[in-house]
C-alpha cells in the first residue's frame, strides 16, 4: 500500500499550509487567553491538514453534504486544531471564534468539540476513548445504507489505555469495515508523562494486526510520508469486506515549536505575548527553502 507516487508540489503546498495553520493555532490560543492543548494539537496538524485540504471528500461551503467523508476527533481536547483549520477554510473568522469561545451566553467554541454548535463537527468528543466506537458505528452505518463515504478517526496514543477503543477495534475487524481508517497520533506523551511509563500500548502494530486490521506506519510529521499513506488508501466501497486500516502516525508532541517539543508541561498551557512571538518564529523557521 506504500507504493503510491505523490506529486511533489502537493507535498510542498501542504507543508506550507501546515506551517500557516500552526502559526494560526498559536495565535488563536494566545487570543482566547486560556490553556489550549497545544502539544497534541501541534503533533496532529500535518495529518489533519492533509485530510482536510487534499484527501477527504469535504466541502467547507457545505459541511453537512451527505456524501462527505466523516472525521471523528477522538482526542477531543485538541479541537482548537480543527477550529483553526475551519477558519482558514473560510467557515468562520478568527475574531468570531474568539468572541464565541466559552462565553457565558453565546458560546459556540470550546476546548472540546460540540456538534450542537459547530456544523463541521461530526461528534461531540473529549471523553477519551469514545471516538473510535462512534467511528465504527458510522462505518457500519455507511455499509448498511450503501454509502461510499469513508470514516476517519484521529486517536491519541494515551486514549488506547481505554477499553472502549479495543472493543471498537475488535468489532471493526470482525465486520471487516474497509471504509474505516483509524489514525493514531502516537506522540508518546500524555498529561501524566511518557505513555510507555503510564501504561504501555506497545507493540502497537502487532496488537492492531491481531485485532484484524491492516497497519501502515509513518512519520506523521513528514508530509511526504503522510501523503503517500493517505493516497494509497483503496477506494471506499461499502460492499467490499476487507480489513480496516490503521495508520500509526509517529509524531512529536509540540511539533514545530522548539520550546514545546517533547515537553510534558505543554500538554496544555497558556501562551503569553513573548511565548507567542517565540512560537511563531520557531514555526516559521521550519519552512523549507526550495
Amino acid at each position: 500500500m506504500m507504493n503510491s507516487t505523490v506529486n511533489e508540489w502537493t507535498i510542498q503546498e501542504l507543508e506550507n499550509k501546515a506551517i500557516d495553520i500552526r502559526k494560526d493555532l498559536c495565535t488563536f490560543i494566545y487570543r482566547i487567553g486560556i490553556a489550549g492543548h497545544l502539544g497534541g494539537e501541534l503533533s496532529m496538524i500535518d495529518m489533519a491538514v492533509a485530510l482536510y485540504y487534499k484527501y477527504m471528500n469535504y466541502d467547507p461551503k457545505n459541511p453537512e453534504m451527505p456524501e462527505r467523508d466523516r472525521l471523528i476527533l477522538s482526542k477531543g481536547h485538541c479541537a482548537e486544531a480543527l477550529f483553526t483549520i475551519y477558519q482558514d477554510m473560510g467557515m468562520y473568522t478568527m475574531d468570531y471564534m474568539v468572541d464565541h469561545f466559552e462565553t457565558l451566553e453565546t458560546a459556540k467554541f470550546s476546548m472540546h468539540p460540540n456538534r450542537k454548535y459547530v456544523d463541521a463537527i461530526e461528534a461531540s468528543t473529549g471523553s477519551l476513548g469514545h471516538g473510535m466506537p462512534i467511528a465504527t458505528g458510522l462505518a457500519l452505518g455507511a455499509r448498511m445504507s450503501n454509502e461510499n463515504w469513508r470514516t476517519f478517526c484521529i486517536i491519541g496514543d494515551g486514549e488506547l489505555q481505554e477499553g472502549t477503543n479495543w472493543e471498537a477495534f475488535m468489532t471493526a475487524g470482525h465486520y471487516q469495515l474497509g471504509n474505516l481508517v483509524a489514525i493514531i497520533d502516537k506522540n508518546d506523551l500524555q498529561m501524566s508523562g511518557p505513555t510507555n511509563l503510564t501504561n504501555s500500548i506497545d507493540p502497537l502494530d502487532e496488537k492492531m494486526r491481531a485485532f484484524g486490521w491492516e497497519v501502515i506506519e509513518v512519520n506523521g510529521n513528514d508530509m511526504g510520508e503522510v501523503c503517500v499513506a493517505l493516497e494509497s488508501l483503496p477506494p471506499s466501497d461499502p460492499h467490499i469486506r476487507r480489513k480496516p486500516i490503521c495508520i500509526i502516525s509517529n509524531t512529536t508532541k509540540g511539533k514545530g515549536v522548539s520550546f514545546m517539543e517533547n515537553v510534558v508541561g505543554w500538554h496544555a498551557g497558556v501562551l503569553n505575548k513573548e511565548d507567542l512571538e517565540k512560537a511563531i518564529e520557531s514555526i516559521e523557521n521550519t519552512r523549507k527553502v526550495r
